[in-house]
This record gives C-alpha cells, structure tokens and sequence, in this order.
C-alpha cells in the first residue's frame, strides 16, 4: 500500500493491515541490523502499511547523559534505511519525538499501567545486569516498554515483528490496551449505542451479526467471529464509532478503543559478529555498513579461525570458526565444498577461506553506500522524507489520542 493511498485504520479488522517497528539511533548500523531488520522491512513494506521509526526518545533511556550521538545516528539512519531500499512511499518514516503524542499516549497509559508489569518485564532486570556500566536506576528506563507500548497503540498497528525476545512486550501492550478498554471504552448508553448501530446495518445484516456472534460466544467458533468482524467491516453505512461498538460487543467488551496488537515473529538473525558471537556493537564484533572496503577487508583478515590450525599445514574443522559462519550467509554450495574439503585437509590457508567472504561482504555493501552517497548528496529530499512522514504519523496520531481524551473525560468544555 502506498503512502499516497494511505487513510488511518482504526477499526478492530483493518489494525491488521498495519505495521509498526522502530530503532534507536544509538550508532553506526551493521550487518546484524541488515540481516535482523532491514531485509524483514524490505518485504513488509510491501505486504503491509508500515509505520517505521527512529526512537530517539527510547535512545535517551540508555543515553541520557550524553545524547550528542543521537541527532548524527538519527540522520545516518534514515539514509541507510533509504540506501538499502526502504520506500517512502511503500512506508511512513518518522522520528518519535516528532511526534508528541506519543508522549501524551504514555503519560496517560501510565496511570492505569500497574507497576508490578513493568518490573515483570524479562528484559528490565536483563538489561540492568548487561549494562552495568550505565546508571539504568531511572523511572525512563523501567517505563520503556509502557512507551514501546504507547507507539504501538497510537497507530493501531496490528502486527508488530519482534524477535522472541520482545514477545513480552507485545504481551504488555495487549494488557495495557486490554485494561484501558475493560476501563474506559464501555459508554454509559453503550447497549443502546449498540442496538442503534445494527439497525444501520438492515435486518437481514443485523440477524447474520446476531447468530455469527452466538456461534463465537456459545461454541467460540472462531471463523464465526472473522466473518462478523468482515460484516463490521463492510457496511458502509455506519460511522468508525460504530463499527468499533460492534466490534467491542462481538466480542463481549466495549468499544474497542485500542485494539490488542499481535506479535510478527521475525527469524532470528544469523549474522554472526567478527568473532562468532552475535553481531553487537557492545560486544565490538561489527562490520558497519558504512565501513571502507579497507576496512571491511582488514576485519575479516583478522578475524580468529579454529584454534587448531596453528600452523598452515595444520588441518582445522570448520564448524569451530567463525569464517565458516559468514560462509553460510554469504558462500554458495560449490564454495561452502571447497571450504570444507580445504580446511580439513589443509589444502587452503585461513586467508584463502577468507577471500570469498571480503568479496561478498563488499558486492553486498558497495552498491548501499554508493546510494548513501548520493542521498548523502541531496539533504532537501531526506528532509522533505523526513517531514512528509512526520506528518503523516501526526495525523493517525492526533486521532488516537483525540479518542483517548474522549474516552477519559479529557475534553474541554
């Protein structure tokens, strides 16, 4: 779906159509972050409308005592999500803080968000622990996934892809959006409102809603619960509030006003770092995807091999170096054999294993960076990029939180 046919979604059966996934600028994108996110992007992008963007306030919660490499990693980001072919038009790109609702959405979920979820969170204690170096005693950080939770809802989104990692924040979210709902969304003539909005639909529309939603609630027959949600759907004759009703008293609730999102499980990244672990930043095992061809070639050169091979004539097993990992990614079957069949017999050297991997690592990398240059070049269109997207994630934004303040009494009189 392109940006220029873009209309918000916010009913309970068009959230699926919608995507959201964010990155914190916190430094130079890598390999991990091409293979782990960015090709995942590259596809969703034209399956679903996507909503992507640069956290920097998610940034601030490990960075907030020196926030200078934000703004500088926040540019570079947005031309290499462009350069390795993220569509402005296929995909909202934005920059969180650009966009103050989502600050307004946090506050308010906050106070209906228990502490016990946040400290509950897995990767909480987990982060406290691997990034001990850094003073994470701050309400900014244990409120970080209640923020991860305000982006979501604030544009519906319906599919979120994490990786197994991040499940539980999705889970949080679906509390979060459960309880705001279960608090806010049944309106004291709700019944009636109801009774109203099936009328809209016809009778014999309003008799197919009422059995679909027996089937659903007496026997919990699910394709009788996504045939009503596709009848909501298709009247055309009823407001979003009322299909949002509807869909709340399908389902035995209110009216849904921030729908539960669902968990896109991505795959697991298999870029491994220069020294066979995962391809971290912290772990300072990364091939940048703006680094030189010199300095690509000098870190492959130097990246340790099996620890048997002392000597060149020493035969080595490949499942026990790192090379060999990048072999998988990046080598085809014909070299993976020779590979194989080299380095157990010897025949090859490390440095000769490791000629195709430069090779491929720069075919992969050259044509990115050429691109980066040229956007690089152009600082008006990145701008202009920038701020039609920013815009237009304000748009959805500002009717989200319009139907929040409405549902909390926040409405001036």
């Amino acid at each position: 779906m392109s940006a220029d046919s873009f209309k918000p979604l916010a009913s309970v059966s068009t959230q699926n159509t919608r995507v959201l996934s964010g990155m914190r600028p916190t430094g130079r994108l890598h390999l991990g972050h091409y293979h782990g996110v960015l090709k995942n992007w590259l596809e969703l992008q034209h399956e679903y409308e996507c909503f992507f963007f640069i956290a920097d306030w998610h940034a601030l919660t490990t960075h907030y005592e020196d926030p200078s490499i934000i703004p500088g990693s926040a540019r570079e980001m947005l031309i290499d999500w462009l350069a390795t072919g993220i569509n402005p038009g296929s995909a909202t790109l934005f920059v969180q803080s650009r966009v103050p609702e989502h600050a307004e959405l946090h506050l308010l979920l906050s106070m209906i968000t228990p502490l016990g979820w946040l400290e509950r969170v897995p990767t909480y204690k987990d982060q406290q622990d691997k990034l001990k170096e850094l003073d994470l005693s701050t309400y900014g950080f244990l409120g970080y996934p209640l923020l991860q939770s305000a982006d979501i809802l604030m544009y519906k989104a319906g599919r979120v892809p994490v990786g197994e990692d991040q499940v539980a924040h999705v889970e949080l979210t679906r509390e979060v959006a459960r309880r705001f709902n279960h608090v806010y969304g049944r309106e004291p003539d709700f019944e009636a409102r109801v009774e109203k909005a099936k009328k809209k639909m016809g009778k014999k529309n309003a008799k197919l809603f009422d059995k679909l939603q027996r089937r659903y609630r007496e026997q919990g027959d699910q394709e009788a619960l996504d045939v009503a949600r596709a009848l909501i759907q298709g009247q055309a004759n009823i407001t979003l509030a009322d299909r949002e009703r509807l869909s709340g008293h399908l389902e035995g609730g209110g009216r849904v006003i921030l729908p539960e999102p669902q968990a896109l499980l991505t795959k697991a990244s298999k870029m491994p770092g220069l020294d066979g672990q995962k391809m971290s930043k912290s772990y300072d095992n990364i091939i940048a995807l703006r680094d030189t061809p010199q300095e690509v070639e000098k870190a492959i050169k130097t990246m340790p091999t099996d620890p048997a091979r002392v000597r060149r004539t020493d035969p080595g097993d490949p499942e026990k170096c790192p090379v060999w990992q990048f072999h998988q990614i990046y080598s085809n079957d014909e070299v993976r054999k020779w590979v194989r069949k080299g380095c157990r017999s010897a025949e090859i050297g490390c440095i000769d294993c490791k000629q195709p991997v430069i090779e491929a690592v720069l075919g992969e990398l050259i044509p990115i960076q050429q691109r980066i240059k040229e956007y690089e070049a152009q600082p008006d269109l990145v701008r202009r990029i920038l701020n039609d997207g920013c815009e237009r994630a304000r748009e959805v934004a500002r009717e989200t939180i319009d139907e929040v303040r409405h549902a909390m009494s926040l409405v001036m009189l």
